[in-house]
């Protein structure tokens, strides 16, 4: 475990599980500061092991990743963070389930994560539900706008979670459980520097999908900015949940 210090020992810490070295807190990462909270994270593609339980733990962060849930034969490490995600439920402690990390959070809650029809890599726009002008983190917040998304997977809306946005092609891109788990598909977090690093350490299958990479970095100028201000909304009223 690999352990930051956002706040002086004995206050609150959410666990973070890393699944890519690109795929870090991001801007989730200034929320914590910000709100005083620290922050230890599990680099799973390390091989670190997880914890086996919730003690020390104030919440949970499931940050994004190139594997599937259903790939769990070559990914054993998956059927460990879904129980984790599981002891966060029952505890009940705030859980933030980014990418991977929110098709995890949906499985263990029942619903079946599969492969989309297309990929959403780039720049798409996501609408906001009604739903979520009464929820905790969504509301007031523009009911549409373009988002950073690296997903080729969908699931359907976990039994008893509420839908808080959706894209084109994919109807859940956000959603909450209960009062304090939420799963957002696309990346709010990304910065200029994490996506980059995503078209690098990816590279692979931006060549496959015949995706433009310097495109993509350009369409960051109008996009990313707006981007950010929505996360930081979102980010801090997740914080206030620990």
């Amino acid at each position: 475990m690999n352990r930051t210090l956002g706040a002086s020992s004995g206050e609150r810490r959410v666990l973070v599980l890393q699944h890519a070295q690109s795929e870090n807190l991001g801007t989730i990462e200034d929320a914590l500061r910000i709100g005083g909270v620290a922050f230890d994270y599990v680099h799973v593609f390390q091989g670190q092991p997880l914890p086996d339980d919730v003690e020390g733990s104030s919440g949970l962060i499931v940050m994004g990743g190139p594997m599937g849930v259903y790939e769990t034969g070559r990914f054993p490490f998956l059927l460990r963070e879904m129980k984790l995600i599981e002891a966060f439920l029952r505890a009940p402690r705030p859980i933030l389930g980014v990418c991977l990390g929110s098709q995890l959070l949906a499985a263990t809650l029942g619903a079946i994560v599969r492969k989309g029809r297309k990929k959403e890599i780039g720049w798409y726009p996501v609408q906001l539900s009604p739903k979520s002008e009464q929820d905790p983190l969504w509301s007031g917040l523009p009911s549409r706008f373009v988002a950073f998304h690296w997903h080729g997977d969908m699931f359907d809306l976990p039994r008893g979670a509420v839908a808080l946005a959706s894209s084109d092609i994919t109807p859940v891109q956000s959603y909450r459980f209960r009062d304090r788990a939420y799963g957002i598909l696309f990346h709010l977090e990304v910065t200029e520097r994490h996506i980059s690093k995503m078209l690098h350490e990816f590279d692979g299958e931006i060549q496959h999908e015949n995706l433009n990479p310097a495109g993509i970095m350009k369409q960051a100028e109008s996009f990313l900015s707006p981007l950010e201000q929505i996360g930081a909304t979102v980010f801090r009223r997740w914080v206030e949940l620990l």
